[in-house]
């Protein structure tokens, strides 16, 4: 049996993750949220899953966790996310530093085999190439989510170097799915379309984004748990079917057969990168399956929220 403690358990990641490991009546699963945005609902109702609120990034609220429970694996996906948000609140992003030190401090001393860490593509800024590459593509990112996605990579393999503790570092580019909160691109466009509202997108539409399904995401972290691989290592996990913004909003309109217009904003000032689309590789070598199209992905979120 695997004890395993997720952060941001709450969260559409870790509340999916925690749901597909609890599949496997051997494991314990341990989900810990502080509820800023992750939602009681989302964390699955087994008897191998528990849920803890505590702050993550508050030192005396983790280490009596780590003091009752003696976990083998720890995936650590706590943080403040979503563009507006995080650069709405940049001290609650640089807080996150807090947790990710707190994290690896009570793993290193605790005997955790190994750190899952949620890093993001945004640590890659606005790309030098496409696909973005793990190994190549340079990380240049000057925003505070990025720069603290990035310093937590550092963390890893500084603790890896350091104290022999074995990391994981899952750089996520966007992900979708059913429990995935309303404030993000896809399910406010499907939710716009479905009552047949004006859809508003920053800018001309043109920026490109990669969109992965969350049981694509969800597969390939843990069959890189489960088999052991890529460890001290990157990993990108995303798609690599590109699509411009306004070509997703028409696509979403088409799909769900809806009367929605398409109104133009003006473009963020800052944090809206012009490009996004990963090199996965080394994911589909993971995954060994095709990936769920966005057209697949799309129903799904349509017929969710129509289910409503």
């Amino acid at each position: 049996m695997a004890k395993l403690l997720i952060t941001g358990g709450a969260g559409q990641l870790g509340s999916a993750l925690a749901s597909k490991l609890a599949q496997h009546p051997e494991h314990f699963i341990l989900c810990v949220d502080n509820l800023s945005t992750g939602k009681l609902e989302k964390v699955p109702k087994t008897d191998n899953v528990k849920f803890i609120k505590a702050d993550i990034n508050t030192y005396e609220d983790i280490v009596p966790i780590f003091g009752r429970f003696d976990f083998d694996y720890v995936f650590h996906y706590a943080a403040v996310v979503g563009v507006e948000r995080t650069l709405e609140h940049p001290i609650d992003v640089l807080d996150d530093i807090e947790g990710i030190k707190n994290i690896l401090s009570l793993s290193k001393n605790s005997g955790v085999k190994r750190v899952f860490y949620s890093s993001s593509s945004e640590v890659y800024g606005e790309p030098f190439e496409i696909p973005q590459n793990e190994q190549t593509t340079p990380l240049n990112s000057r925003l505070p989510y990025a720069i603290v996605k990035n310093v937590g990579e550092a963390f890893m393999k500084a603790y890896a170097r350091e104290y022999h503790l074995d990391y994981t570092i899952f750089r996520f580019f966007n992900t979708y799915g059913p429990q995935q909160s309303q404030d993000f691109v896809i399910p406010r466009f499907v939710k716009l379309a479905l009552k047949n509202k004006p859809i508003c997108i920053n800018g001309p539409g043109d920026q490109t984004r990669s969109f992965c399904f969350i049981d694509d995401n969800v597969d390939t972290c843990i069959k890189a748990f489960e088999e052991n691989l890529y460890v001290n290592d990157v990993l990108n996990i995303g798609n690599d079917l590109e699509i411009s913004i306004i070509d997703l909003a028409k696509r979403i309109v088409q799909l769900s057969g809806s009367s929605s217009e398409i109104v133009h904003l003006p473009a963020l000032k800052e944090g809206d990168m012009k490009r996004r689309c990963p090199d996965i590789t080394k994911m589909k070598a993971v995954l060994n399956r095709e990936l769920v199209s966005i057209d697949e992905g799309l129903q799904v979120m349509i017929n969710y929220y129509r289910s409503l």
